[in-house]
């Protein structure tokens, strides 16, 4: 078992008061043919694997004290914050998306939390030094990619912050999905790189996509405990669910399915058929009012998308603390909306429990007993 060492410092007591391939230019422009990108011959996965895998319980006690989760989504109008009825001032986000997936509390972070952030990456890329990270069980080296890749963007997004849309991030003139600020191994990688790649050609399952953070509300949300490689396949299959069945996702208008431009970088790896290898893949996820708009819709564009950063106080320092010490309104508002939200779920009898196994050994299982593929 392999351990990266570096520590964090928690938000504390304050939110319980309340390049190759596909361009981000071209994720940006209208639909039109998307190559896909060169594989990295040299983090293709061994026939032979070692039973090695890797601890990121520190990356867990990370999360799980600047992630707030958004709760599971509903796919109506968001809730308004006590008094703002009758005005349209609001403080904070405005997003439709704003209680969907999960916010970083970036505003609480410090210098010594965000240094911590590249010392536990370089921590993680190290691992590679000592350990074929391409000789490990396959779901290890999955654990792996997404949380490295997930590691570096909160790292440069918490750099860079206060910043209202992480897509405006640069490092050394290029953008940060672009940038090759990651080393494995000796190779020079950028997020992108992490997805299109390794992970996109060496892994048929497309829902390995909802594991990387891209920064965004309107991406897939990011975890409040690190990706484990002994239940990676359902940590992936909870992501996929929520991704789907959220407005970020897919939402229906007419007869057209307008769908996430995420998948559009995906295309060339899993939806070669697009239109209809796209709809398949949506019909193993999707459930009751997001069901009947796949099933209603005839085509499908890709459109939507959300560049607004996935933070509690909407990529603005003035959204941080009160002189005095309290909350601003904008964090408070957001967690208020947010209460609202799960009160109405819990009223409803909408809230899901999910029970979740893991790979349990039983005599006769193969080695490869739950892995993505």
């Amino acid at each position: 078992m392999v351990q990266a060492k570096t520590a964090f410092i928690g938000i504390g007591a304050a939110l319980a008061l309340a390049a190759i391939g596909p361009t981000a230019a071209a994720l940006d422009a209208p639909e039109g043919t998307i190559v896909a990108a060169e594989p990295i011959d040299t983090f293709v996965p061994y026939p032979d694997q070692i039973r090695h895998r890797i601890d990121y319980s520190i990356w867990t006690a990370a999360l799980s004290n600047f992630v707030v989760s958004m709760g599971q989504p509903l796919r109506k109008k968001p809730f308004n914050p006590p008094g703002t009825i009758g005005t349209r001032m609001q403080m904070g986000h405005n997003s439709i998306y704003r209680l969907d997936g999960a916010m970083i509390g970036f505003s609480f972070m410090d210098k010594a939390v965000i240094d911590s952030f590249t010392e536990y990456r370089r921590d993680l890329e190290s691992v590679a030094d000592s350990l074929d990270i391409q000789s490990i069980p396959r779901n290890e080296q999955l654990a792996y990619w997404l949380n490295l890749h997930n590691v570096a963007m909160v790292e440069q997004v918490a750099k860079n912050w206060p910043i209202r849309q992480p897509r405006e991030i640069e490092i050394d003139g290029v953008s940060l999905q672009d940038a090759k600020f990651i080393t494995v191994e000796g190779v020079a990688l950028s997020p992108r790189d992490i997805r299109t790649r390794i992970v996109y050609p060496n892994w048929k399952d497309p829902k390995v996509i909802y594991g990387f953070w891209h920064g965004e509300i309107g991406g897939p949300a990011i975890r409040r405990s690190a990706f484990d490689g002994r239940t990676v396949p359902d940590e992936l299959e909870r992501a996929a669910r929520e991704f789907t069945n959220s407005r970020r996702g897919i939402e229906k208008r007419g007869k057209t399915l307008h769908v996430s431009r995420l998948y559009w970088e995906a295309a060339p790896y899993y939806f070669a058929d697009y239109e209809n290898d796209l709809r398949g893949h949506l019909l193993e996820y999707v459930e009751r009012k997001a069901l009947e708009q796949v099933n209603a819709t005839s085509a499908i564009k890709t459109t939507l998308r959300e560049h607004d950063i996935a933070d509690l106080s909407g990529g603005s320092r003035g959204n941080a603390f009160f002189s005095n010490g309290r909350l601003n309104r904008g964090i408070v508002n957001l967690l208020q909306q947010r209460a609202q939200k799960l009160e109405f779920i819990e009223r409803r009898g909408l809230r899901k429990g999910t029970v979740t196994f893991s790979n349990i050994d039983l005599p006769g299982d193969p080695e490869n007993k739950g892995e993505v593929e």
